[in-house]
């Protein structure tokens, strides 16, 4: 074979490469995720002392002086009935929560602490023991520490300047674990795998590539969504099971066709499957345009005792662009739609109506949400 036959055979091998489309592949972790291993939420009410003034105001939050008074009167302080305690530097806020799973007591989470009173920062705050509880009314985690606050701001002579928000900020490691919820992930020997997504194509190939690797009848589809897995007996077995089974790679299929527009901001994100239909399409743009100008008329004799006046004129005009019919050809994959798209030469805001009208018309071939 010559030198120029060599070359030529190269280039189309690797215009062949270029055009072929690679098989995608995901982790099983990315797609999926085991049933019962799941976070639960914490939720608790508490006080910050410590602000620089910037606390809430009694008056207008009365719960936060009958907070304060509780939790003195269980420190051993006792207030005479009826004191009306001007502090600024408290403020009620409300704390948030993850409990991850397998979480034990003794370990440290990260809390969120947002307040709901009328204070108008939280910065250089000190939240006090603060019980979270679960769904069910119990404690999980203690909440105590110094406020890690993003914003910033200052204030003088009736001016202001705020960067971020002031009135919530996060305490990393803020809580203990004072107790553990159970995770129940396998039973009898099966586990369930939970798609991210519904599509049973999806769920089929991970049944597939598990059949594969750890051999016929360990992975079944139940569903959409649901594949059920049959794993080892031996409890220190699982584990490495599990973790072979999140790392292996699964091939996907094509997803579905969709185009997401955004009614607000005028975008438009269409997937690699996407496709259209020949189609003709004509579009116009109508404008409505208002000129207001005032016009001052002086008498026509200067000292025969008229009065200037000033009159307005307002001008309406409308117009409107000749719209032309322009055919669309079929277009096969993503960049066949973006360039005939682009060739009707429309804004982002016309291309919203042309869109959903090619989806009316059935030459859209693609799930339209809009958002």
């Amino acid at each position: 074979m010559s030198l120029k036959g060599g070359l030529a055979w190269l280039l189309l091998a690797l215009l062949f490469f270029a055009v072929t489309p690679s098989a995608h592949a995901e982790r099983i972790k990315d797609l999926a995720s085991i049933q019962g291993v799941r976070e639960n939420q914490l939720i608790g009410y508490g006080l910050v002392v410590g602000l620089d003034g910037s606390g809430d105001q009694v008056r207008q939050s009365p719960f936060t002086q009958q907070s304060l008074t509780n939790m003195l009167s269980q420190l051993g302080v006792t207030l005479p009935q009826g004191t009306n305690m001007q502090l600024r530097n408290v403020a009620a806020v409300m704390v948030t929560g993850r409990l991850p799973a397998f979480t034990r007591p003794g370990q440290t989470i990260d809390v969120v602490v947002s307040s709901m009173g009328n204070a108008k920062s939280l910065r250089g705050g000190t939240l006090l023991m603060t019980p979270l509880k679960g769904a069910n009314g119990q404690v999980y985690a203690l909440a105590q520490g110094n406020l890690l606050v993003g914003g910033a701001g200052a204030q003088a002579g009736g001016s202001s300047v705020q960067v971020n928000q002031l009135n919530g900020g996060i305490i990393p490691d803020g809580a203990i674990v004072e107790q553990s919820v159970p995770t129940t992930y396998i039973r009898d020997g099966f586990i369930n795998l939970e798609m991210n997504t519904t599509d049973f194509g999806i769920a089929q190939n991970v049944a597939a590539a598990l059949n594969r690797k750890f051999g016929p009848s360990t992975a079944s589809v139940l569903d959409g969504r649901l594949v059920q897995l049959r794993g080892p007996l031996d409890p220190s077995r699982q584990a490495a099971f599990l973790s072979e089974v999140e790392n292996l790679q699964v091939k996907l299929p094509p997803v579905r066709a969709k185009v997401i527009i955004n009614a607000r901001t005028g975008s438009v994100v269409m997937n690699r499957t996407v496709t259209i239909d020949e189609a003709a399409v004509a579009y116009g743009n109508l404008s409505v345009s208002i000129s207001r100008q005032e016009q001052v008329n002086q008498p026509d004799t200067p000292f025969a005792g008229g009065e200037t006046v000033v009159t307005e004129n307002t001008e309406i005009a409308l117009r409107t662009d000749t719209g032309s019919i322009k055919r669309v050809q079929t277009s096969a994959n993503l960049a066949d739609v973006v360039q005939a798209l682009n060739a009707l030469g429309a804004t982002p805001q016309d291309l919203l109506s042309i869109l959903q009208t090619l989806k009316s018309a059935g030459a859209l071939r693609a799930d339209l949400e809009i958002i």
